[in-house]
């Protein structure tokens, strides 16, 4: 693999494996309409949100900034649940808390409103992801053909749900969150993450680690990928990413193991093995002080159902 391959494809390629591995359980959604006057608070949550203005109007209010007047097509993307409102207008009372299970049409004599919401639980950070705002506000002209798509069809599916709709939802959830990021990374005034676009040097290793996780990777191999010094792929990947080259690899690989450990039924040995470790043993410590937990104890917690 050459520097000279890599581009932005390789980058949404390590953007999309990364949403595989951190995001855990399954993502909610659903269509609500409103009528002015409302208003609705969400709490700090910790999970990723997003709500997409289908028809009408309405407005952001958070402590940190002016208002942000939200029309049709404007998509609002929260990556750490940071607390907010929604409300029909500026001065609007805001005298519900946004619940699980409200009702999704609310009465009233103004103006309607139709919102598509959701909900991701990321069960990690990740480098990739830390640097993106508290808010991502994607407005209806940015007009990426793409995220359109990924809105009308799950909109499409919410409004009128047919046979596999258990099976499309969640599939439909992860595209239109990778469309999101995509959308929001392409553009001129974007932070966080940037840098991978315009280093091929720290893509290429990125793309190689994320290609194959199980190799025993050494700075020397991953700088005689990216084409440049040992010296220089450590400074300009750390400063990139934000940790050395091979703290990432072992971040990946464990990232990875519990993606396995969560959607596989792959014993611990071949767990340890796709992940590059011989060692079940040296698997379970590494893995342990990632998580917290061990491998087998992190299997269990996620098959268990939610209390």
């Amino acid at each position: 693999m050459s520097v000279s391959n890599l581009g932005y494809a390789d980058f949404v390629d390590v953007l999309s494996d990364t949403i595989a591995a951190v995001r855990t359980g399954s993502p909610a959604s659903g269509r609500f309409v409103r009528h002015a006057p409302w208003g609705r608070r969400y709490p700090l949550v910790p999970s990723a949100g997003f709500h997409v203005v289908l028809r009408g109007a309405c407005w952001l209010l958070t402590p940190e900034r002016e208002p942000v007047a939200l029309g049709p097509g404007d998509v609002l993307f929260m990556p750490r649940g940071a607390a907010h409102v929604l409300v029909s207008d500026p001065e609007a009372a805001v005298t519900e808390i946004a619940m699980p299970g409200e009702p999704r049409e609310l009465e009233g004599p103004g103006e309607r409103t139709e919102l598509l919401c959701g909900a991701y639980e990321l069960g990690r950070r990740h480098p990739l992801l830390d640097g993106l705002p508290e808010f991502v506000h994607l407005p209806a002209h940015c007009d990426d053909p793409a995220l359109r798509g990924a809105v009308g069809l799950l909109s499409a599916e919410l409004a009128r749900p047919r046979p596999g709709a258990d099976a499309a939802l969640p599939a439909l959830l992860d595209m239109l969150l990778l469309f999101i990021l995509r959308a929001w990374f392409e553009l001129p005034e974007s932070r966080g993450g940037m840098g991978v676009f315009d280093d091929p040097a720290v893509a290429a290793a990125l793309r190689a680690m994320h290609e194959d996780p199980a190799r025993p990777w050494t700075v020397p191999e991953l700088s005689a990928v990216a084409g440049v010094s040992r010296a220089t792929l450590g400074r300009r990947f750390t400063a990139t990413v934000g940790e050395a080259p091979l703290a990432y690899l072992t971040r990946w690989r464990m990232l990875t193991a519990a993606r396995l450990l969560r959607e596989t039924d792959a014993g611990l040995a071949a767990v340890a093995r796709r992940v590059g470790y011989a060692s079940e043993f040296a698997f379970a410590k590494a893995f342990k002080r990632e998580f917290g937990q061990a491998p087998g104890q992190y299997r269990r917690a996620q098959a268990r159902p939610a209390a």
